[in-house]
């Protein structure tokens, strides 16, 4: 064998080492348990923030989770930016449903930053009673022990608590290739990072303490990236702390999702990735199936062996190690699962070099631009797009 085939076959198995490790690092911290809420010696007041914008049917259900919480002491904020938003009343009647859960709706907007999600939430971050601050998305399921989670991953040198997200209850193809990115793939890579001290914020999910954040500057340090958990991360790690990740992760449901919507939310948080860890984004074209096939091709080649076989062996491997972490954490795990992950697997060389290529995507029905210019650490966002969605629409951002 030459140098070339030396060379490939320790790429091969360096991929296919990395794939099955990070995969039993998150099988060991995602697995699933029997449903119970945890028990704490001490339970802190703690206050719930949820940012709502328009109402899909997933919504009805993630945001009546918050009022079935096993916990002893909390407070419940909902914050929306206007009054016609159909969140609104849906809202006002859980509220009134749960009159025992101190909740309040806020309404209201002041734009203050770059980041229309941060433009919501700010209003409850300061009508917040309670030092310990939960941020949680509106479509994020919380299950009754979100909060005793979400606690228990606080350690002395933590200064955020996060959760990706997991995609559940796929209705379409297209959903179930957001499932194929957001679980076994994206979830994955950010619990094997946490596992070994390098977690990094999640913005679906975050446990603040007040004094962390407002030794930083409050909530409008999170606008210093044009994401505001990249900018949590960063801010965190600033201060000589840690991003933990809360295990098991908090499920997602994605109903409908057409490739229009797919697309436009995957290259997004590409660009994001790459606009604000541009050093740890450029690997992520090797992170697919493509890397170890194509080395035990070359290998192959040069060894005078047959590939298909080994492309075979190495697809069985790949996807296997996949279904056994989807299996053991209680993901979704369809014939349709396979499918997704191929396409996710191709389509992911594509979305990275679009996130080098374009600096500009739809937000929220406004077109962005990502720009850095010298002593401005804060992306902008520019003109006022012709396609902006209706306030019954899901945004972007979420």
């Amino acid at each position: 064998m030459g140098i070339l085939g030396h060379l490939a076959t320790a790429v091969c198995v360096a991929a296919l080492a990395a794939h099955v490790v990070t995969t039993g690092l998150a099988a060991v911290r995602c697995r699933r348990t029997t449903p119970s809420p945890r028990r704490a010696s001490v339970t802190p007041s703690v206050s719930i923030v949820r940012p709502v914008s328009g109402l899909e049917d997933v919504d009805k259900a993630t945001l009546h989770s918050t009022f079935l919480l096993a916990y002893p002491d909390f407070e419940v904020i909902i914050c929306a930016e206007s009054e016609t938003d159909p969140a609104v009343p849906f809202v006002r009647l859980l509220i009134a449903k749960y009159p025992a859960v101190v909740a309040r709706l806020l309404v209201g907007h002041a734009k203050t930053t770059a980041n229309p999600k941060l433009d919501n939430i700010e209003k409850g971050y300061q009508a917040a009673q309670h030092p310990w601050i939960i941020f949680a998305d509106c479509n994020v399921h919380l299950p009754r022990d979100y909060v005793q989670t979400m606690l228990a991953a606080w350690r002395s040198d933590t200064g955020l608590v996060c959760a990706p997200p997991i995609g559940t209850s796929p209705q379409t193809f297209w959903a179930e290739v957001e499932c194929a990115f957001l679980n076994s793939y994206q979830a994955r890579w950010q619990y094997a990072a946490d596992s070994v001290g390098y977690g990094f914020a999640q913005g679906k999910s975050m446990l603040w303490h007040r004094s962390i954040l407002e030794r930083a500057g409050g909530i409008s340090a999170l606008s210093s990236e044009i994401a505001e958990d990249a900018a949590a991360t960063k801010l965190v790690r600033g201060a000589g702390l840690r991003v933990r990740l809360a295990a098991p992760p908090f499920s997602q449901p994605l109903g409908k999702r057409t490739l229009r919507q797919f697309w436009q939310r995957q290259t997004r948080w590409a660009q994001l990735r790459r606009q604000s860890f541009p050093f740890q984004f450029a690997p992520e074209i090797l992170t697919t199936c493509a890397t170890p096939i194509v080395s035990a091709s070359v290998a192959c080649l040069d060894l005078d062996l047959p590939v298909a076989p080994v492309v075979a062996a190495i697809l069985v491997v790949w996807f296997g190690a996949e279904a056994f972490l989807a299996r053991v954490c209680g993901w979704p795990l369809s014939w349709r699962s396979i499918a997704a992950w191929s396409v996710r697997d191709t389509l992911i060389p594509v979305i990275w070099s679009i996130a080098w290529l374009t600096n500009r995507y739809v937000w929220r029905g406004t077109a962005v631009t990502l720009t850095r210019s010298t002593g401005d650490p804060c992306p902008v966002r520019t003109e006022t797009s012709s396609s902006a969605e209706s306030i019954g629409r899901s945004p972007a951002w979420r």
